[in-house]
């Protein structure tokens, strides 16, 4: 584990995201570093693409949702 430092106004747009999204700021921020090595990784694929491959192959099932 380590310190990374940001800016003052990163860390308050962390901060406001992990309320919304209930997340502690740390784990928001993880989020969105992983998100964003993952879409570094493979520029084709959209956000949903890849939260969706996640849920894929993570500990949660993925189950599709019909349309309305």
């Amino acid at each position: 584990m380590g310190i990374v430092k940001i800016e003052d106004r990163l860390h308050e747009e962390a901060r406001e995201a992990s309320t919304v999204m209930c997340r502690s700021i740390n784990a928001q921020a993880e989020f969105w570093m992983k998100i964003g090595m993952l879409a570094e990784r493979n520029p084709t694929l959209s956000f949903n693409e890849i939260v969706k491959t996640q849920l894929a192959n993570g500990p949660v099932g993925l189950v599709e949702a019909e349309a309305a």
